[in-house]
């Protein structure tokens, strides 16, 4: 009987979770999933979470109660600190494995390694071979489950610049293309935007609306890069400069007609980002922009409403 591992779908599970799967199947693990978010997975989140703790935070421990339902062996929380030069995360993912652990009760092993390739990349290759010779003691099987990591991470990411959401290519489906649909910006972050419950399915009714929907995941790093270059000083936050390299990119090209920023309640540096991304908007005077901003009580209806105004608007501008 295999191993089991359980990877929760929240938080970095939209940015690697191709490569975190093919890690652990090539070393011999089955790869479980928790369940797709609910209200339950919510509220079991919101309940063993401190009050300050933002929306990302209590829904990650909600999936990691939901995985210690399913009986897992063990839990895959990395300690993801950097992953590109002069660039962080939020501090949330440098204590992600402490707050599972002290949070939600009886928990499997939690598998831990520090992922930092900027300060300390040996380090890091070394932890991930440590954690590789808990499944597969031989060294050329950990560099096997890497290099089949690497590989399945390229290919995803490509189908992101393809114009595809992390949500389609993760569940193995692709949308139509809509004709002379109208283009609208989505900023966010991927754990916010991608998750059909938290998010109340924001992009698919944009879609369904006739909106065709673009997203900072569909850029190439050089298009976020040129982007960010329009602040006096580059955001040291990874997500943080994803966000506004994407949003002053959109800023300047032609045909997008409008964007939706979306907001988590509780995030300091969401509450920076976005208002710095409005305020750029707001100088040229070119491009309506929504703010929605959610939290677990976030209501579907104040949404929709919210939705079909802002198109109905983009729709009388392009037409006059």
């Amino acid at each position: 009987m295999k191993i089991t591992v359980g990877i929760p779908r929240a938080l970095l599970y939209y940015h690697y979770y191709p490569a975190w799967e093919a890690f652990f199947r090539i070393l011999g693990a089955e790869v479980v999933l928790s369940d797709e978010t609910t209200k339950f997975i919510l509220d079991t989140g919101v309940h063993a979470a401190v009050d300050e703790a933002c929306l990302p935070v209590k829904l990650y421990l909600g999936h990691l109660a939901n995985l210690r339902d399913k009986g897992v062996d063990f839990i895959f929380a990395p300690r993801v600190v950097s992953v590109e030069e002069k660039k962080y995360l939020c501090p949330k993912f440098l204590g992600l494995p402490e707050m599972a652990q002290f949070s939600v009760p009886d928990l499997p092993e939690l598998l831990s390694v520090e992922i930092n390739i900027h300060q300390q990349y040996k380090e890091t290759i070394s932890g991930l071979y440590k954690l590789a010779a808990r499944f597969d003691r031989r060294p050329w099987k950990a560099r096997q489950a890497l290099q089949a990591a690497e590989k399945a991470q390229r290919y995803y990411e490509k189908k992101l610049q393809e114009g595809l959401t992390p949500f389609d290519v993760l569940s193995g489906r692709e949308p139509e293309k809509i004709q002379g649909a109208l283009k609208v910006a989505v900023l966010g972050h991927s754990y916010n935007i991608y998750d059909p419950f938290i998010s109340l399915g924001i992009i698919e009714k944009l879609r369904a609306a006739g909106v065709e929907v673009i997203t900072a995941e569909m850029l190439s790093t050089g298009e976020i890069s040129d982007g960010a270059d329009m602040l006096e000083k580059d955001i040291f936050w990874t997500f943080g400069h994803l966000l506004m390299g994407a949003g002053l990119h959109f800023l300047q090209q032609q045909g997008i007609m409008g964007v939706v920023l979306v907001a988590a309640f509780g995030c300091g540096p969401d509450s920076l980002t976005c208002e710095l991304i409005e305020r750029y908007y707001k100088r040229r005077r070119t491009i309506p922009v929504l703010l929605v901003t959610l939290d677990e009580h976030t209501g579907e209806a104040g949404l929709v409403t919210r939705l079909e105004a802002f198109i109905d608007m983009l729709r009388w501008r392009k037409a006059i």
